[in-house]
């Protein structure tokens, strides 16, 4: 059997899932949700920065959060130390008497801790996150805190995208966030969410309580949240105009060290702690369709990587083999028979199916730009995810199921 046609059930279900975000766009909640107004409402809010060695960037993040568009009376700032061993105290020592930020030093605990001891120490109706390497818009908090008019929305996610990109590794992230953009925005208008990112992210403070505090989870406690949140009965939403930009990994190693962790912590808390919430009706799109599809998604990307590879060293064999025993004349000449014509150029189904998914998520790229308003060019970021993406995620996909299959845990840093 052709090796091709085991890929054939993994294309068009990527082929029916991006389909299903377009078809989405369309519909009425997700509709209401791109005309969402402000309003008025202006709620406690407590916003809390989680360091650790963050000297570099996190008074830069501190700065775009006194900038915030939101009355200083209800909002406060909490930067949370968590036993960092360069200058990133002496850096947050600038703002301890600033009437709107509260410093707290700790031991060294993990990003969790350093959450959990920021919403100790308030007493906000409303908590959110940002990642001390990240950077919001003046509206953002205006953006998001209409999404909790329903009683039954715990959290809400922002917009986000890459901080000032500028190599191509930087540019392919920035795509591949924009993407997420239009896929967050979607699946919340189906209650779908299952990660509420670092950078932005909002929750009710009762909620937190109610289900005890964040947790370690595996290293993605974002993620551990979303779920447990969803579990729990409870929705999330999406503020598609609330920007948020973030740094990324400069180099495909670091990028793929940080994708990695996220990788085998999604696998490690959807199969160990919430496997119960996979194609569980209850849980609606998120059980039946969202999370079973991510976890083909990374059962396809090994695949494809794995007949790709096989059929590349193959045709490299066959070609060896053919040109063995022709002069170098003609095994060298490019087109021996004539002009080029693309009538000749060999295709298949299967090629097609990937052509197509492809320029789907381009597509989705495109409309998440849109969506979210987020400014500067896509050029490099459409051409770098186009060539880069499909070769780079294979390998963190490898590198995390052989971690979650040998037990194996990596370290933050």
């Amino acid at each position: 059997m052709n090796p091709e046609f085991l890929t054939y059930p993994f294309l068009f279900i990527a082929i029916f899932f991006e389909s299903f975000v377009l078809v989405t766009l369309l519909s009425e909640p997700a509709r209401a949700a791109r005309g969402r107004m402000r309003g008025s409402a202006t709620p406690s809010v407590a916003i809390i920065v989680p360091c650790y060695n963050e000297e570099e960037t996190v008074a830069a993040t501190c700065d775009s959060l006194l900038a915030l568009d939101y009355p200083k009376d209800k909002l406060e700032i909490i930067l949370v130390d968590d036993g960092s061993t360069d200058a990133t105290p002496s850096a947050m020592a600038r703002y301890a008497h600033h009437p709107h930020v509260r410093v707290i030093r700790k031991e060294n605990g993990g990003k969790h801790t350093a959450l959990n001891a920021g919403i100790a120490a308030t007493d906000a109706e409303f908590v959110g996150c940002l990642d001390a390497d990240s950077f919001v818009e003046s509206d953002a908090l205006r953006e998001i805190i209409p999404c909790f008019a329903n009683e039954r929305v715990a959290a809400a996610t922002a917009a986000m995208s890459v901080h000032r990109p500028k190599n191509v590794v930087e540019h392919m992230q920035n795509a591949e966030y924009i993407f997420g953009i239009t896929f967050r925005h979607a699946i919340a208008s189906i209650n779908g969410i299952y990660v509420t990112p670092g950078p932005f992210s909002f929750y009710r403070s009762s909620v937190i309580e109610e289900l005890g505090g964040f947790r370690h989870g595996h290293q993605t406690e974002d993620m551990e949240m979303a779920l447990r949140i969803q579990q729990a009965g409870y929705e999330i939403e999406n503020a598609p105009h609330a920007r948020v930009y973030t740094k990324a990994p400069r180099t495909i190693p670091k990028l793929i060290k940080q994708r990695t962790r996220w990788t085998s912590g999604f696998i490690r808390n959807v199969l160990g702690e919430y496997r119960s919430l996979i194609l569980n009706r209850r849980q609606g799109a998120l059980g039946m369709l969202v999370l079973p599809v991510a976890l083909t998604a990374i059962v396809s990307g090994l695949l494809l990587f794995s007949l790709t590879l096989f059929e590349g060293v193959q045709s490299a064999v066959t070609a060896i083999e053919i040109r063995s025993g022709i002069p170098l004349s003609y095994a060298y000449a490019l087109w021996p028979h004539g002009p080029f014509d693309w009538l000749y150029v060999p295709a298949s189904f299967y090629l097609i199916l990937g052509v197509v998914t492809v320029i789907t998520s381009l597509f989705l790229i495109v409309i998440g730009k849109r969506l979210s308003k987020t400014p500067g060019s896509l050029a490099l970021g459409l051409a770098s995810y186009t060539l880069l993406y499909g070769f780079v995620a294979p390998l963190w996909l490898l590198r995390a199921a052989a971690d979650v299959t040998l037990g194996k845990h990596r370290g933050w840093r």
